[in-house]
């Protein structure tokens, strides 16, 4: 199966990505789901705002998760990505893994998130009550 990836500056269907990583064969799905708080280092935050270059993330995604189909053999990955402005709640990042065991779907989503977090070209700004500025990952 053909990992997914998107970037979107429309709400995520996690219920959609979790479909797409379901199969007869897969026995575990994990799924991380980073969401906006109204906190964030002592501040409280009204809304965030997400920027992209879009064509190179998308690259880079899709070398994260070529790693981590190398590293645990996983097929099933979906990986999308809001952009623009989010409000409290919403969701930024869902990662959705399946696998035929749960260990392998557990590592698979925490190294993909982790490593996008550092490495994609997706910049946030906390917009909070005493002003915004622009955050790394």
């Amino acid at each position: 199966m053909q990992p997914i990836v998107q970037l979107s500056n429309e709400p995520l269907d996690r219920d959609a990505l979790v479909a797409a990583v379901s199969d007869p064969a897969v026995g575990g799905i994990v799924v991380f789901e980073g969401v906006v708080r109204n906190h964030a280092r002592g501040k409280q935050i009204s809304y965030l705002e997400y920027d992209v270059y879009k064509e190179m993330a998308e690259e880079q995604i899709h070398t994260i998760i070529a790693e981590a189909q190398r590293r645990w053999s996983i097929e099933h990955i979906a990986v999308a990505h809001r952009f623009g402005r989010l409000e409290i709640g919403e969701a930024s990042v869902i990662i959705a893994v399946g696998s035929a065991h749960r260990a392998e779907a557990f590592e698979a989503c925490r190294y993909i998130i982790d490593t996008l977090k550092t490495t994609v070209p997706i910049w946030k700004k906390e917009v909070a009550t005493s002003g915004e500025e622009w955050v790394e990952g």
